[in-house]
């Protein structure tokens, strides 16, 4: 079974796997529309990724192999990360490796946050999108990790690919955070 991360599982797993491939499904974008009260927020939703159907995009992100005793472990898993505290919904889609060599797409389980789930955030400007993320961690830390190290994994792993929403979110952020950390300088002052 092949599992296909387009958000932090690109980093952090969390299950055993055989091989992982880095490359691209088709027909989705990633967007920054999904609330998230438990692995990077706290009461209140704040936005991790889901996909929304895009005839003409592409997503890149990493797939894994799962075979023999770890598909049932990461399937369990996954179920109670995505589904059960995220709200979203598996889908198979057509991964595309990387790789030179690739023969045919590979099949792939992906989760899918969709807009009738109660935790759907939905559209935003990536300044206010940038804004919630400066201020939301949970159980699996901070936000602001999340969102750089996808963007980082973008920028090394798929240098030929585009995300002009991630990166417009990452600029965002990182032209509020001066502003943040000046403020918390002059507090410190006085």
């Amino acid at each position: 079974v092949w599992i296909f991360g387009y958000g932090s599982l690109v980093w952090r797993p969390g299950f055993e796997f055989t091989s992982r491939k880095v490359g691209f499904i088709r027909g989705y974008s990633r967007r920054f529309w999904q609330g998230d009260t438990f692995h990077r927020g706290s009461e209140k939703m704040h936005p991790v990724t889901t996909l929304l159907f895009d005839f003409q995009a592409c997503t890149w992100g990493v797939a894994y192999e799962v075979r023999g005793e770890q598909i049932a472990a990461s399937l369990e898993y996954l179920n109670m990360r995505e589904a059960v505290l995220g709200g979203y919904d598996t889908k198979l889609v057509k991964f595309h490796p990387q790789e030179k060599d690739a023969e045919e797409p590979i099949l792939a389980l992906v989760y899918i946050a969709t807009p009738q789930n109660p935790s759907y955030l939905g559209p935003a400007s990536e300044e206010d999108i940038a804004a919630q993320i400066i201020v939301s961690s949970g159980c699996a830390g901070h936000n602001i990790e999340y969102l750089l190290r996808l963007a980082d994994f973008m920028r090394y792993f798929c240098p030929q690919a585009e995300d002009k929403h991630l990166f417009s979110i990452e600029e965002a952020l990182i032209s509020i955070l001066p502003c943040l950390y000046y403020t918390e300088e002059s507090l410190e002052e006085t």
